[in-house]
């Protein structure tokens, strides 16, 4: 097998996995109920089946009126109306406004017939029983939320691959869309690899360490929207490695293999990774620390990560790639942005020009006031690429950019959230 250890940069490398992937899904959505779809992703457009709201209503509390009836009303000579009835509350009023009428309303109450605007209450007055004054004019649908006006019935509700979220839900129920088509999950299958890897139920004996990568892989593909799927531990044997890898992806529509990645004459997973179908492996690393080592490969349409065995190293190149792609695999056109804020920088950190940095931070929201603006101060959580709990400890990833080398402290710095 050829050397593949080229160098990419992140952008780069994601756009060349990207290349030999399908553009949308190639699986048919399904179906699943509005109240358990927030954050999938819509795999057809969904449109209006009728219009919102469905009658005039009010915008305000006030007197349902014909406007041309208030023409020329002021406090001097105010416009002298009826008071027919009060409309009521969740359903039809049963009566028709006729001229020099009005009839008392609430806000969301249906308009009755004739009625074409609403004057607000502050804008009246009694004047004796059952007669109102109108001191102010208004305007045909003044103060009227007309039929339709929030959507047409057959408007575009949704596009396919949309992300949805809280004010979607809301929008499905309101319109008696209980159930919405959504893209199927992507099946992504793990595969821890090491001799030295045991269960989180097994007492490592020295020299081994427990499985930290199969969870916090399989709580990301959650996250990002797929269905992860454990394949166990394969120790260090080539036969045992690409029997376990090939049956992990018949079953699923990614792999992930962790540990195993780094360029060793011990180093087996790019072997395996290029053995499983064309056109194999694309990347063999990237310019990021920590992650350095990241395999990229393709087969059949599939893509498989290899990713480096340290916890801090897996998390973050799987935030980089994994992530992304999983929405991709889901049609998703716009993926939900990373939070992120604007902080003061309290130590140096060090870098090197050619990579993208991703440090571990806290953010400590008592504000710093010694620049020009007041910012919350993001401190940096120095440790090695094997310290789970450098993140454990962190609210996010500052990232050094590729050209620059090294931050100072004071600087403004953006901390991506976790």
């Amino acid at each position: 097998m050829p050397e593949f250890f080229t160098v990419l940069s992140p952008a780069e490398a994601l756009a060349k996995l990207w290349q030999h992937l399908p553009a949308r899904p190639t699986a048919a959505p399904e179906m699943t109920p509005a109240a358990d779809a927030l954050g999938r992703v819509t795999g057809a457009p969904v449109l209006a089946p009728e219009p919102l709201p469905a009658f005039e209503r009010s915008a305000m509390d006030g007197y349902a009126v014909r406007a041309a009836d208030t023409y020329g009303a002021s406090p001097n000579l105010p416009a002298y109306l009826s008071l027919i009835g009060e409309c009521p509350m969740g359903r039809a009023p049963a009566f028709t406004l006729g001229p020099a009428q009005a009839a008392l309303i609430h806000t969301g109450g249906m308009l009755p017939a004739g009625a074409d605007a609403v004057v607000m209450l502050e804008v009246t007055q009694t004047s004796r029983p059952r007669e109102i004054e109108v001191l102010r004019p208004v305007a045909p649908g003044e103060n009227v939320i007309h039929r339709g006006d929030d959507i047409a019935a057959g408007a575009p509700m949704l596009p396919a691959g949309h992300w949805l979220r809280p004010q979607d839900i809301g929008g499905l129920t309101a319109l008696g869309l209980t159930s919405v088509p959504v893209a199927r999950r992507p099946r992504v299958a793990l595969l821890a690899t090491g001799d030295e890897i045991v269960p989180p139920e097994a007492k490592p004996a020295l020299g081994q360490v427990r499985d930290v990568n199969s969870y916090t892989l399989a709580s990301l593909v959650r996250q990002a929207g797929g269905d992860p799927v454990g394949r166990g531990i394969v120790g260090d044997d080539f036969a045992a490695l690409a029997a376990a890898a090939e049956a992990a992806l018949a079953g699923a529509d990614a792999l992930i293999l962790s540990a195993g990645s780094s360029v060793s004459m011990r180093d087996m997973t790019a072997a395996v990774m290029d053995g499983l179908g064309k056109p194999g492996i694309l990347v063999h690393g990237v310019a990021v620390k920590p992650g350095k080592p990241t395999i990229l490969a393709v087969a059949a349409g599939k893509p498989i990560f290899g990713l480096p065995g340290n916890p801090v190293s897996a998390l973050v190149v799987a935030d980089l790639f994994v992530t992304p792609t999983l929405y991709r695999l889901q049609g998703c056109a716009a993926p939900p942005p990373r939070r992120s804020v604007r902080a003061r920088l309290t130590h140096n950190v060090a870098s090197a020009a050619g990579r993208v940095d991703y440090v571990p931070a806290r953010i400590d929201y008592n504000s710093d006031r010694t620049g020009p603006e007041t910012l919350p101060r993001a401190e940096p959580v120095f440790g090695k690429s094997n310290q789970i709990f450098t993140l454990v400890g962190a609210d996010g990833m500052l990232v050094v950019p590729m050209d620059v080398t090294g931050l100072s402290a004071g600087a403004v710095v953006e901390v991506r959230l976790f």
